[in-house]
């Protein structure tokens, strides 16, 4: 998979060089490319914002370095997926506190595409104009981490990218891992112990112990079930609830 990534604040992304994402780009399982967003300008002071319209307080990111910007990362997906049997656009995903929340089931989704473009606002957000230019370009989706505002995209962009990267086939040693994780099947999963077997006078649950694994897996279960009922009852049918 192919991420670009733009920002004024490119130096943002340098931890997604270390742990599983690092080697993941190392082995070329994994191509992340981050630009800032200044490239596309033209002035001498590398200008990306101006008043808003209308009036209002701060600034607003100006159409022309993203448009320009978004051209040459749109062209340069055509171009390398011109031999393949169906030419792919990318999925230009804009972090937004007014867009979709984003889910491990989005996660799972956007892990499955060839092109992802994250673009990182900052200020009182990005010229409207924007997101609908860039879907002439590609599919575009506004995605939020929750119901609250970031100074900026960069640190939501992270967080999606590290959740996308680790689904990407063999980014994760063990594949297994990924399957009972939380939100993979609508619960919460279940709690994790390791050796020593007591410590500080607390002791893991003995059917842990028992190399049952039919017992072990039922109450395993039972464990997602209650945990996902006490800490989110929202995930769970109303039956379950």
């Amino acid at each position: 998979m192919r991420i670009d990534v733009l920002s004024i604040f490119p130096s943002y992304f340098d931890g997604l060089t270390l742990s599983l994402l690092g080697k993941a780009q190392s082995a070329g399982i994994l191509d992340l490319r981050v630009r800032d967003l200044r490239e596309w300008t033209s002035d001498r002071h590398r200008t990306v914002d101006d008043t808003p319209y209308g009036g209002g307080a701060g600034m607003v990111m100006k159409p022309e370095p993203w448009g320009l910007a978004l051209d040459e990362l749109a062209s340069s997906s055509a171009e390398a997926t011109r031999t393949a049997a169906a030419q792919t656009r990318p999925t230009i995903i804009f972090p937004s506190p007014a867009g979709e929340v984003f889910t491990q089931a989005t996660a799972r989704d956007l892990s499955t595409r060839d092109h992802l473009i994250f673009g990182c606002g900052r200020y009182e957000g990005i010229d409207e104009r924007v997101f609908e230019y860039a879907a002439s370009l590609g599919e575009v989706r506004l995605v939020s981490l929750g119901d609250y505002v970031l100074n900026g995209g960069e640190v939501a962009t992270m967080a999606m990218i590290e959740a996308i990267g680790r689904l990407i086939p063999g980014v994760v040693g063990n594949p297994e891992s990924l399957v009972e994780e939380s939100h993979e099947d609508g619960l919460l999963e279940y709690p994790s112990y390791t050796k020593p077997s007591v410590w500080r006078d607390r002791s893991v649950p003995e059917v842990l112990l028992s190399g049952n694994h039919a017992v072990i897996a039922s109450w395993r279960r039972e464990q997602q079930l209650e945990r996902t009922r006490r800490r989110r009852p929202d995930l769970l049918p109303e039956d379950d609830a």
